[in-house]
């Protein structure tokens, strides 16, 4: 390194030649010190924020807030959840895009709001597929369709005949979920009528669902299990995800007679992300810790109870391919029912 100054003190710019340029960065690589090698060999030296674009009472907040545990845990720093909801998930994005790209920023997000937000949106304040990167996919485990204690109906065919003469109002916690494609299409497909009211999370439809101001909902066991134990909330189908021993006797769309892409190729989850220019060593550091939680952290495994997941996480090459596969699909249904974010 010595040398290296000695050198260029002694140089002009202009005298540097293309080769000489090129060995000095090489030099520097060698040891360690250009930004992004450097930002990961000291990582972290500082607190770490999580921005969830949900808000309490979802899913997405309590897998922040239980890998925010781990990861204080495992690596010696402060780790804090931010509560960023709204905006198809873009207020959370904008807010790790506007910070350095260092690994101190992270995003957990509904994985439905990355994919739908160039659908949805006609300005993109953040374009997914450029300027966010996906470290890892946590499972969010069966996503029950339920009805308020007091709705004339047990199961969603009988859903389906009651909203044939009263239209039925239905939550729905984020603005092109896969919850709100899976109705549009019922409405194709059978006629039925939905009013859907859009909100910023599950607690806040929660609420209202328990207080008879709508009739139905969607969400994980994380925000619904409580209502199904006190039966305040009926479950009528599993809009997305697998037969659960939680859930017995609950039909999946296609066990209840429903086929078709937005039926069975809109799973939802919570994903991880850094901003795009994140030294691959700490998305991959990270991506290793999210795989380590699932047997090391006992509140990474009561919140997986909880939401009765049972799936792996998804990292590299697998997360890729999921991307891959869903993501089009959510857009073309999106823009193909003509929803939109006011």
């Amino acid at each position: 390194m010595s040398d290296l100054l000695v050198a260029s003190s002694s140089v002009t710019s202009a005298g540097w030649r293309r080769r000489d340029w090129l060995a000095a960065g090489a030099g520097l690589l060698g040891a360690g010190l250009l930004p992004g090698a450097a930002r990961a060999q000291g990582w972290p030296d500082k607190p770490i924020r999580i921005i969830a674009a949900q808000a309490p009472g979802s899913s997405n907040d309590a897998t922040s807030r239980a890998l925010a545990d781990y990861l204080s845990t495992k690596l010696g720093v402060p780790v804090v959840v931010e509560n960023k909801p709204g905006g198809v998930g873009m207020i959370a994005a904008e807010t790790i895009v506007r910070a350095p790209a260092d690994g101190y920023t992270l995003l957990m997000t509904l994985h439905s709001q990355p994919a739908q937000a160039p659908a949805l949106l006609k300005r993109l304040p953040v374009d997914p597929d450029k300027d966010i990167v996906p470290i890892a996919a946590i499972g969010v485990g069966p996503v029950p369709g339920v009805v308020h204690k007091d709705f004339p109906a047990r199961t969603i065919q009988e859903v389906i005949a009651y909203s044939k003469k009263k239209p039925v109002n239905v939550g729905n916690y984020a603005v092109g979920s896969g919850w709100q494609l899976m109705l549009d299409q019922l409405v194709k497909d059978t006629g039925a009528q939905f009013n859907v009211v859009n909100y910023k999370g599950t607690g806040a439809m929660l609420m209202d669902l328990y207080g008879g101001q709508i009739d139905m909902g969607a969400g994980s066991l994380a925000g619904i299990g409580g209502g199904l134990k006190q039966g305040s909330v009926r479950p009528v189908v599993i809009a997305m995800g697998n037969p659960s021993s939680k859930l017995p006797g609950v039909p999946t769309w296609k066990q209840a007679g429903f086929s078709g892409s937005a039926y069975e190729n809109l799973p939802e989850c919570n994903m991880l992300f850094a901003k795009a220019g994140t030294p691959q060593a700490l998305v991959d550091r990270l991506a290793q810790l999210v795989h380590s939680s699932y047997t090391e952290s006992e509140r990474i495994k009561s919140v997986r109870e909880t939401l009765s997941d049972e799936d792996p996480a998804l990292t590299g090459a697998a997360l890729r391919a999921f991307i891959d596969r869903t993501w089009p699909t959510y857009r073309q249904l999106t823009r193909a029912a003509g929803i939109a974010a006011s």
